[in-house]
């Protein structure tokens, strides 16, 4: 795998006794996760190509089977391993919606011109997304900033690896 994956899902548990898995999709909806072609699954950076024989959504996760693994003892090694795929893979997001993974690393600045650091990681809260920014000078903490845009996020640009935004810390 020549980048670096992008997680689609962990398998958490076992479902039934011919091959099901439970998996916690990350996917929106969750049963997308049975829609993408290329997957892989594993740990550590040691991947395995699979195909999805059949699955579903049950309640908040998605139960799945993939071609090969018949019983329960062949599902049972799959447990906590990620379904990843190639960056490729993916849809391009409509207008104003992002993968979480390519706003990574982008370069947070005020509309006044501040730099207030790096994307770290993004959280979701429930109400909207939210931004962990790292500023890149000493002893300065992190700053949760949401990411609401058109208000507080004034504008992305990927080919600068920017996000300019409108909003006052403490």
């Amino acid at each position: 795998m020549a980048s670096t994956p992008v997680v689609l899902g962990r398998i958490s548990g076992l479902f039934g006794v011919k091959g099901w898995v439970k998996v916690f999709s990350y996917t929106e909806p969750r049963e997308a996760v049975l829609q993408y072609k290329g997957l892989l699954l594993g740990r550590n950076g040691n991947w395995q190509p699979v195909k999805v024989a059949e699955g579903q959504r049950h309640g908040k996760s998605v139960i799945l089977r993939f071609e090969g693994f018949d019983d329960r003892d062949q599902a049972a090694a799959l447990i906590g391993t990620d379904i990843v795929t190639e960056r490729s893979e993916l849809p391009e997001p409509e207008e104003g919606h992002y993968y979480w993974r390519d706003l990574i690393g982008l370069k947070v600045v005020h509309c006044d011109g501040t730099e207030l650091g790096k994307i770290k990681d993004m959280l979701e809260t429930g109400a909207h997304d939210v931004m962990v920014v790292q500023s890149e000078q000493e002893g300065e903490q992190e700053r949760l900033i949401p990411f609401v845009n058109g208000r507080i996020v004034l504008s992305v640009d990927m080919a600068k690896g920017l996000v300019s935004v409108d909003w006052e810390w403490d």
